[in-house]
């Protein structure tokens, strides 16, 4: 391997920094159980000129997903859920819903929303930023997601009174499904979802600094955000000329000293180093003890794709993930025929709205992470680092 291969990512990040593009990135790659690179570049907020604290604190948005399912994969497996259970079972209020098509046309929706249609984003829920969902704007109007103060059951109520975007089961959609989930989650064992995490979760693993909330001691941790105000005035079909450093502030969205927040598509904290243990454990279902998280036959059962070839290729809004399916939580590349970027059959994980990215090759036995804290990114970071990574394996 030659030095140059491996200075490769590093000096890709560099190159974010150095044209205004990110304020920092942080970076952790791993194979067969050793670092192959790990580093950061950047600053706190290059305005002030406030270096990286130690141990940088991120919002991690949409990879709260990954932990909120396989937290649903572990009821399962204690008997207490089951892919084939309805939602009204945990909440009546989700039992008559109704479908509203693009033509305006009203009907009932033909079946109940299961609990695999919520970990496999096809129930027919949607996103208030999905480009071309006719009922996004539905959930603007309602402030679905935005609204970090209303508790978890809150947002239930208000969401289980709008009309569904299509019938279950019948596309794939990335959408608050997970929320729906962490509902069905707390329902079903009438427990906080932050409880239920760090019980099974993040003590087995030593994930001490990963929650909802971050002590008051430690906020000086939390990186600024930059970016656009609302993920929603973002289109992939008009992008800004040039991505710059703007501060954002997402306190009403994600606040930080809510220790009773529950959400399950975002709301979690976590460092580059807590975020690894967990996938970490997704190579294999277990802990650092040896001790099983996840059965083995679960583990096998989590990372096989659910999503029927006339729905693919996934989309998102107007973006599409050539290759990948999903499986019970997290994107699978099933085709790299088919891929984009540099990557490997098998290889799966998932992302943050604010440029954090994660995936796991059981193949390769590699793990990775890239984190920075940019709200609405369109470059392709992850892309070019997960590239430069994989070009650099023996």
């Amino acid at each position: 391997m030659t030095s140059d291969r491996i200075q490769r990512l590093e000096n890709i990040a560099q190159g974010y920094i150095d044209r205004g593009e990110f304020a920092s990135v942080e970076w952790l790659v791993e194979a067969k159980g050793s670092t192959v690179t790990a580093g950061s570049v950047g600053v706190a907020d290059p305005e002030a000129n406030a270096s990286l604290p130690d141990s940088s604190i991120y919002r991690i948005y949409s990879m709260t997903k990954p932990i909120v399912s396989v937290m649903a994969l572990i009821l399962i497996e204690q008997g207490r859920l089951r892919l084939f259970d309805f939602l009204p079972q945990f909440d009546p209020a989700f039992a008559r819903m109704m479908v509203l098509h693009p033509s305006g046309r009203l009907e009932p929706a033909e079946r109940p929303i299961t609990v695999e249609d919520l970990l496999t984003h096809r129930a027919g829920f949607t996103y208030e930023f999905i480009t071309g969902c006719h009922i996004a704007p539905l959930y603007h109007q309602h402030n679905i997601v935005g609204d970090g103060r209303r508790s978890l059951a809150e947002m239930m109520a208000m969401l289980a009174k709008q009309p569904l975007a299509f019938q279950p089961g019948s596309q794939f959609r990335y959408s608050v499904a997970t929320d729906v989930l962490a509902h069905v989650i707390e329902r079903a064992t009438g427990e906080n979802l932050g409880d239920l995490l760090k019980t099974h979760i993040f003590d087995p693993l030593g994930m001490s600094e990963t929650g909802f909330a971050v002590p008051e001691s430690e906020r000086g941790r939390i990186l600024p955000m930059f970016g656009i105000e609302d993920i929603r005035d973002l289109s992939p079909l008009n992008p800004p000329a040039q991505q710059t450093l703007q501060p954002v502030n997402v306190d009403g969205m994600y606040p930080a000293d809510d220790p009773h927040l529950s959400r399950g598509g975002h709301g979690l904290f976590s460092t580059i180093s807590d975020y690894a243990k967990f996938a970490r454990m997704l190579l294999d279902g277990k802990t650092p003890a040896g001790e099983r998280l996840l059965s083995r036959a679960m583990h096998k059962m989590m990372l096989k794709n659910r999503i029927p070839a006339e729905q693919l290729p996934l989309t998102i809004g107007v973006s599409t993930l050539p290759g990948y399916g999903w499986g019970l939580g997290f994107r699978l590349m099933q085709d790299t025929g088919q891929a984009l970027s540099l990557t490997n059959e098998g290889e799966f994980g998932w992302a943050g709205a604010a440029s954090t990215y994660f995936w796991v090759d059981p193949e390769e036995e590699v793990v990775g992470l890239f984190m920075a804290q940019y709200l609405g990114s369109i470059l392709p970071l992850s892309e070019n680092l997960r590239t430069a990574a994989y070009q650099m394996l023996d």
